[in-house]
C-alpha cells in the first residue's frame, strides 16, 4: 500500500512539473536569456528585432511550441525570394502566411491595427520598411474590432522602428502596430506575415 501511494505521489509530482513547464512564469531576465540563445530558431538565420516583447514571446512559444516550430521551419525551408504573393497554408488555421510585395506608404496613410486571435510575425524578405507600435490602451479606436477579420483599427502615435531585410517583428494582441511605413522613396518591399494562433495563458 505504501509503495502504491509512493508511486501515485511520484506520478502526480511529474504531472505538476509538466504543467509548470508549460505554464511557467517568465521573468524579463529569463525571457531575454532564452531569446538570446536562439535555440527556438532551429538553425534559421534571421534576426529578431530588439523591440520584441520577450516575455510574451517566451510565454506563447512554450504554450504552443509545435506551431511556432512549424512557422520557423517554413521560413527556413522555403525559398522566400520566389514565393508567390497571397496566402499560404502552414498548419490549417493555426499557422498560415500572407506574402506581399508592394511599395511602402507614407506614415499618415497607414492606420494602427491589432488582432486578438493571432500573433503577427512580420519578416522583411527584401527591401526595408518602418513599423510603429504602441500599447493598445494608449491609442484610440477608429474602427471597432471585426471578429471575422480579426482586426481593429486605431488612431494615435507610437514608437517607430526600422526593419531591414532579414529581420522580423512580433506583434501581440496587446500591441497596436502600424507596418509598411516608408523609410523614404516608397520603394517595394517583399514581406511575409506569419499568423500564429494565440494560446490563452490560463488554459
Amino acid at each position: 500500500m505504501k509503495r502504491f501511494l509512493l508511486l501515485a505521489s511520484l506520478f502526480i509530482g511529474l504531472g505538476n512539473l509538466s504543467a509548470q513547464s508549460t505554464n511557467q512564469v517568465w521573468s524579463a531576465h529569463k525571457a531575454k536569456k532564452w531569446l538570446k540563445k536562439k535555440e527556438w530558431l532551429n538553425g534559421l538565420a534571421i534576426t529578431p528585432h530588439s523591440s520584441i516583447d520577450k516575455v510574451q514571446f517566451a510565454t506563447q512559444y512554450h504554450l504552443n511550441q509545435a506551431a511556432w516550430d512549424k512557422a520557423f521551419a517554413y521560413l527556413k525551408n522555403t525559398d522566400l525570394n520566389t514565393l508567390s504573393t497571397g496566402r499560404h497554408v502552414i498548419d490549417g488555421d493555426d499557422v498560415f502566411a500572407i506574402v506581399t510585395e508592394a511599395p511602402t506608404k507614407d506614415y499618415e496613410k497607414i492606420a494602427f491595427e491589432s488582432h486578438r486571435k493571432y500573433i503577427d510575425l512580420q519578416y522583411v524578405i527584401s527591401g526595408e520598411e518602418k513599423m510603429a507600435k504602441a500599447p493598445v490602451g494608449s491609442v484610440t479606436v477608429n474602427k471597432p474590432y471585426d471578429e471575422k477579420a480579426d482586426i481593429a483599427y486605431y488612431i494615435g502615435e507610437g514608437k517607430i522602428y526600422t526593419v531591414p531585410a532579414g529581420m522580423f517583428m512580433l506583434f501581440f494582441p496587446t500591441e497596436a502596430h502600424r507596418p509598411s511605413i516608408t523609410p523614404g522613396g516608397n520603394k517595394v518591399v517583399k514581406k511575409i506575415v506569419i499568423k500564429v494562433k494565440v494560446v490563452p495563458e490560463n488554459r
